[in-house]
């Protein structure tokens, strides 16, 4: 429908009233562009890196471990076993603590049944605020829950994966993808004694093995019986009840499904609620864990390297298949989604939600994968779903499938790259592969480029590589992600080559990683690197989090805030001896040419006021010294004009008697004597006046502080020629007609009364004259004095007030984002060595050549068609 007149005039009488207010600008456009940027980018980059005040026990954890400027290769599972001979240290040792006293484990780092008693839920919620959908009503221990308690029954396997009233689907899919590839969990529960009540884990955080320990406690659906009013009197109204409140505790609070969060299928087996819990704990709560990426869990519980993969991005399904796909618990494990960007449930698949894909065979010619929802429920229900017509007693039996609603299903391949849209694949190392990993801080611009800081890869033999760079988890440290989020993107050159070798496969949902897998030969590579960031200016800084938690969530803040700068310690750069050295001398120099700067500066700015001073006194020389001139000259004039006078009186042949008429003879020799007087006295004044030689001094300007050819100027003495001579033209002049008619109403005057007449109209004209030729003279060296030089450049304008004051109140909150990344490179053969490369100074910064993809590169090339081709 086509918009109203009266709409359209309305949007018409805005749009001029808007014009009508709109200021014009007081400087040029690039100008203002230049000054809006000038003050949106923080002139102070940095990093919040510590959150903690500086007490010895945060000091001494943070700097722990510094960074370096070289990594060298290790082990991959090196860290792993570091970290798992800690972990089985410290469960051993709080076991024999526990029996010598005679009491249970109680975790009071993570206690669950105080925290739940106090209404604190620290062990529930993050810094930011309360989840109140997330609710349990009691906590009790192992022994209370279970009647015959058992870590494992018939060991870990992916259908005894149940997901609880948290939103962490995500990861009990890779609970479940690593359940169903036999030694992955017992890899992560590395000790425990269950009679205690103590059990210790391993995960993997931003590349290295961290270990936790927890106890035995976990929440419960429904509160004790004493405290259950409803439900106690239900079960009191039932006669011949022997005990009502151990028959709802057998209901309600014992077994597996009496448990809130996650829980195996078995009722008594418990090793999945234990290791959520210990998830919780390393990353703060429980709400912590609501909301992620499989293959994110994945890497956290195996160390291994993910990458999101679309199916319709898939060149060849068939060599996806060979490939990558059928080794699926083997060398990768895959996880999958539905309705990532529209669309509703499909046929039983529940759209953003994680599945895990278990196994992948062939039957019959047709590929068939066995796919998991970490609900244990809802299932597919097309083609090999349960009770499908596809399914026969024979490939039940080959395939070992039972039918039940237990959320395990099978699936063709061509249904699942139909159905499901996003998967995430995850590469596992074993002993074989070495990894070398380096960490370091950098200041991202608005606008996406390469960083000047780059990594550089040397390795010795040839061989299979996998690149990975990744930021920090800041889901570690919820809250104080701040404002801003970072993208990553990386390209791989060989040295001394045009080109790049290979670039990062791009990930757009999940944002911890980029990586790729390449053979590479012998050689040394550097690793570009480009980060973009986002900023949210709603969103809470890091410091206003401080300043809001420090009185009221005061452990909370404490737990988060040593779990930020344990992690930001990577990024610190420890400077070592020679770069010390290095930046000391970068220093010296800036500090010379900023002194040297200033001096010049200085001295400039003298000599400028020495030169508006000796100009200043030239003038007012000229000035007086023309004024004197025309004095002079007047003066001779009136002399001349007197003497005239006399002689003709004395003279009497030209003097008539009262009533005469002089005759045509005596008017032309008046007249022509009158012109020879005044071409005399113009001739006179023509004459160009000799050079005025004038001493000038400065009483600001000291000899000493001048340069040699400023001291040679003030030595010599300051020549002042007049630059303007006066003509008849230049001399104010009568006017002719008002003397002609003067001339015509008189009677015939007398020759006497005539000269006096023109001596009293020159007498009161004098100091007339002698003003406007000065003034003139003045006005004239003025404008010469505007410019101190002619080659100079134009001031600026002054800027517009309120363009100044907007720019003011943009720069309260500049941009400064600063992005903490590392690189692991893993490798099978020969030795690898990772360096972080700095820009020593800004004028040492290269220009990296544009992605072959970049939209300015062919414009870039077509219009500089003379420079050296990038090979890019």
């Amino acid at each position: 429908m086509a918009r109203s007149d009266g709409s359209s005039s309305t949007s018409s009488s805005e749009d001029e009233n808007n014009s009508s207010t709109r200021k014009a600008p007081k400087r040029a456009s690039q100008e203002s562009v230049d000054a809006f940027w000038n003050a949106y980018t923080t002139k102070y980059p940095g990093l919040v890196s510590r959150i903690l005040p500086e007490d010895v026990f945060a000091k001494s954890k943070t700097q722990r471990k510094p960074g370096r400027t070289t990594a060298h290769g290790q082990g991959a599972l090196k860290s792993y076993e570091e970290a798992k001979k800690e972990c089985t240290s410290a469960v051993r040792q709080i076991s024999k603590e526990c029996r010598r006293v005679n009491m249970r484990y109680r975790d009071l780092h993570f206690d669950l049944d105080l925290d739940l008693k106090f209404g604190t839920r620290r062990c529930l919620d993050g810094i930011e605020g309360n989840d109140d959908y997330m609710s349990p009503e009691n906590v009790k221990r192992i022994p209370e829950i279970f009647k015959k308690p058992q870590f494992f029954v018939d060991g870990a396997a992916a259908a005894d994966v149940r997901q609880g009233r948290v939103g962490d689907c995500w990861f009990l899919a890779a609970v479940g993808a690593l359940g169903d590839k036999q030694g992955l969990i017992d890899k992560i529960c590395v000790d425990r004694d269950e009679y205690v009540g103590v059990y210790g884990f391993v995960f993997n955080r931003d590349g290295e093995w961290i270990h936790t320990v927890v106890d035995d406690k976990l929440y419960l659906t429904v509160a004790d019986y004493n405290e259950m009013s409803y439900e106690q009197a239900l079960l009191q109204r039932v006669d011949n009840r022997k005990d009502s409140e151990q028959e709802y505790k057998e209901v309600f609070q014992t077994g597996s499904r009496a448990l809130y969060f996650a829980q195996c299928s078995d009722e008594n087996e418990t090793w999945l609620p234990l290791l959520e819990k210990a998830y919780a704990k390393v990353h703060g709560d429980y709400s912590s864990i609501s909301g992620g990426f499989t293959g994110e869990a994945i890497e956290d519980l195996t160390g291994g390297v993910s990458t999101e993969l679309f199916a319709s991005d898939i060149l060849d399904k068939d060599k996806f298949w060979d490939e990558e796909m059928k080794y699926v618990g083997q060398q990768f494990l895959f996880g999958c989604s539905a309705g990532i960007f529209d669309g509703p449930d499909r046929d039983g698949i529940v759209k953003m939600h994680a599945y895990t894909v278990l196994r992948a065979t062939e039957y019959e010619g047709e590929k068939l994968l066995l796919v998991r929802n970490p609900w244990g429920m809802s299932e597919w229900t097309g083609r090999w779903s349960d009770g499908s017509e596809q399914w026969t007693p024979a490939s039940m039996q080959a395939l070992q499938h039972k039918f039940g609603n237990d959320g395990i299903f099978w699936i063709s391949y061509e249904d699942l790259l139909r159905k499901y849209q996003w998967f995430d694949r995850t590469r596992l190392f074993d002993d074989s592969w070495k990894v070398c990993q380096q960490w370091s801080s950098i200041d991202v611009g608005w606008t996406a480029d390469y960083n000047q800081t780059k990594f550089t890869i040397k390795l010795s033999e040839r061989s299979p590589v996998v690149v990975v760079l990744s930021q920090l988890d800041d889901r570690y440290w919820k809250g104080f992600e701040g404002q801003y989020t970072f993208a990553l993107h990386f390209r791989l050159d060989k040295d001394d080559e045009d080109g790049y070798v290979v670039r990062s496969h791009g990930n757009y949902l999940m944002n911890r990683s980029v990586s790729t897998e390449v053979e590479l030969e012998p050689g040394s590579y550097s690793v570009y690197l480009k980060v973009t960031a986002k900023k949210n200016p709603n969103k809470a800084t890091v410091e206003e989090v401080i300043r809001k938690s420090c009185g009221s969530k005061q452990e909370k803040l404490v737990q988060v805030g040593l779990s930020y700068d344990l992690a930001h310690v990577k990024g610190i750069v420890v400077e070592t001896e020679g770069s010390k050295k290095q930046k000391a001398e970068e220093d010296a120099k800036a500090e010379a040419k900023n002194k040297k700067k200033a001096t010049q500066d200085a001295r400039d700015l003298k000599y400028k006021t020495w030169l508006a001073e000796k100009r200043k006194i030239e003038r007012a020389r000229r000035e007086k010294t023309r004024l004197v001139d025309h004095k002079r000259r007047k003066a001779e004039q009136k002399a001349e004009s007197k003497s005239e006078v006399t002689s003709t009186d004395d003279d009497g042949k030209h003097l008539l008697q009262p009533g005469q008429v002089p005759s045509q003879a005596a008017q032309k020799s008046a007249t022509e004597g009158s012109d020879e007087k005044q071409r005399l006295t113009v001739s006179d004044s023509d004459e160009k006046p000799q050079p005025i030689v004038c001493e000038v001094t400065s009483s600001s300007t000291s000899t000493a502080d001048l340069t040699p050819e400023e001291k040679e100027a003030e030595a010599e003495p300051a020549t002042v020629e007049e630059g303007t001579k006066e003509t008849d033209d230049a001399k104010p002049q009568p006017d002719a007609s008002a003397g002609d008619a003067a001339g015509e109403s008189a009677t015939v005057p007398t020759e006497s009364s005539e000269k006096q007449i023109a001596v009293n109209q020159k007498k009161d004209n004098d100091d007339d004259d002698a003003e406007t030729v000065v003034s003139f003279a003045s006005s004239i060296d003025s404008i010469l004095d505007l410019e101190d030089d002619a080659g100079s450049k134009e001031k600026k304008e002054k800027p517009d007030d309120d363009e100044d004051s907007d720019n003011e109140e943009i720069a309260k909150d500049p941009w400064n984002a600063i992005c903490v990344v590392g690189l692991r490179v893993f490798n099978k053969s020969g030795d690898v060595v990772v360096d972080v490369v700095r820009p020593k100074t800004s004028e040492d910064d290269e220009d990296t050549p544009l992605d072959v993809d970049d939209p300015a590169k062919g414009v870039l090339e077509d219009n500089a068609s003379t420079s050296k081709p990038t090979g890019d």
